[in-house]
Parts: C-alpha cells; sequence; structure tokens
C-alpha cells in the first residue's frame, strides 16, 4: 500500500490525444505546496513535448479545484526571491519563454482561490461549475498577484473590474466569472470535467499545427498589435497549406468523413 505524500502531487494520464493533468490533494483542499508547483511544470512539459499529445485538461480531484497556496511552505521560498517553477520545464501559467504552443482547457469547481485564477486565466478555454467561489486574495495576506492576474484580467475585464477584485480580495461567482471573460461556460456543478474534456477532444480533433499556429497567431495580436500579427498570416498560411495534415483536410473533404490528423 503507497502513502500519499503530505506535499500532494500532479498526476498525468493520456487520454487519446488529450492530456489529463490532475491536482491531487483534496484533504488539503489542493493547496498547492513548491512539489506540486514543479510537478505542474513538469506535466505542461510532456503536454509541449509529446508529439501524439494535442491539448491539455486541467482538473482537480476532489471537491474544490485549489484554495490556493500552502502558505507556510511557500513563504519561505518567495522569502529568499526563489522561483516556484524549476527551470527549464513550462511555464504553466504561459509567462516566461518559451511560451506553450499547445492549447490548455481548465474544469474548475468550488473553492478556486488565487493560483486557480490565474491558471484560469492563462489557459485557453476555461469551464466552471456553478458552485465555484473565486478570489484573488493575496491583498489580503499582505502580498500581490504574481502569477498573470494583475496582467491579464485587466485585458479581460477592463480596469475598474480588475481592480475590484485585485484591490479586496473579495469573492466572486462563476457568473461573475463569465461576464468578465474569465470563463467560456458554467455548467451545474459535477458537469465541469466531461464539458472541458469535450472541447479539449473536439480541439484534439482538429490539426495540430493549425491549433497552434492560430494561437500564436492571436497570442502576437495582443502583444504587438494586429498589424503585426497580420503580416505573419501569410507565411504561416503557406507553411500550413504544404503539410500533410492540409492535405489530409482536403482529401477529407472530398470524400465527406472525418480528418485523421497527425500533427505533421
Amino acid at each position: 500500500m503507497t502513502t500519499r505524500h503530505e506535499d500532494g502531487q500532479i498526476r498525468v494520464e493520456q487520454r487519446g490525444h488529450v492530456l489529463l493533468i490532475g491536482i491531487d490533494r483534496p484533504e488539503k483542499r489542493n493547496g498547492f505546496t513548491p512539489k506540486m508547483f514543479e510537478e505542474l511544470a513538469r506535466a505542461y512539459t510532456l503536454l509541449e513535448t509529446s508529439p501524439d499529445i494535442f491539448c491539455g485538461l486541467l482538473h482537480a480531484e476532489g471537491d474544490h479545484f485549489t484554495a490556493g497556496l500552502d502558505m507556510p511552505k511557500i513563504a519561505p521560498l518567495r522569502r529568499e526571491g526563489k522561483p516556484l517553477l524549476p527551470v527549464g520545464e513550462v511555464d504553466p501559467f504561459n509567462l516566461r519563454e518559451p511560451l506553450r504552443k499547445k492549447p490548455v482547457v481548465i474544469a474548475l469547481k468550488g473553492i478556486c482561490f488565487t493560483v486557480a485564477v490565474e491558471l484560469m486565466l492563462a489557459s485557453e478555454v476555461a469551464v466552471a461549475a456553478d458552485n465555484c467561489r473565486f478570489s484573488q486574495l493575496e491583498v489580503k495576506r499582505g502580498i500581490m498577484a504574481g502569477c498573470g492576474a494583475t496582467i491579464r484580467m485587466v485585458d479581460r475585464a477592463g480596469w475598474g473590474n480588475a481592480m475590484k477584485i485585485l484591490l479586496t480580495g473579495d469573492e466572486f461567482t462563476a457568473q461573475e466569472a463569465y461576464r468578465m471573460n474569465f470563463v467560456q461556460e458554467v455548467v451545474p456543478a459535477g458537469e465541469e470535467f466531461k464539458q472541458a474534456l469535450e472541447i479539449a477532444e473536439r480541439i484534439a480533433a482538429q490539426a495540430p499545427l493549425a491549433v497552434q499556429a492560430t494561437m500564436a497567431n492571436a497570442r502576437l495580436s495582443l502583444g504587438s498589435g494586429w498589424q503585426d500579427a497580420y503580416s505573419k498570416v501569410q507565411a504561416t498560411q503557406q507553411f500550413l497549406y504544404n503539410t500533410e495534415d492540409a492535405k489530409e483536410g482536403v482529401q477529407s473533404f472530398v470524400e465527406k468523413r472525418a480528418a485523421r490528423f497527425s500533427g505533421c
């Protein structure tokens, strides 16, 4: 019989072309420890480097996504200015190079505090259970959000909405998260994983290189503006039209069948 590690773990499981990434410390409401941050980064690296995995699905065990950081375990590292994520692994928050190329869908439920909100904002598609309780409550602990909320919240919801959340630490609901463009779907509690998996599988069924190129161009538009993004479209399209997947896309259209993409 194996004993669960007191610092929790991140579980991974490949299901078809989707990588399930599970936050697993439900006895502590999935409070994040340094060990869990390291394993989460390794899971995202696995997603990026596996040629037969086209999409990730981030979810959590138990009744809650996460209550946030396990502060007694995290604070010593932060006081010393040490990073939570190992150098050389992919950043789950997508804030440092190399930026993630493959999409991630996230399934949220119950308590979704601090790091949960930032992982939500870093994902491509977010599905929230209607019982979600969100809070970016760092100011209540004498610190600030450090994994992207100060950047992405303003972009998604506007200055006033973002400041109300960031400066008060107040909770907000799944419906409020939907209104502010933080989540794309709200479903009855218990259905969030199923719905997120369906979306992830639909993404994974598309041509992987086309999905990645679409993400990259949209991200370029956010960072450099639409003109810079558009200037890259012709070269990217030429590349895509010469891939095996584009040939398969045309052939499947002619034969009136579902395409079978390989990522080549």
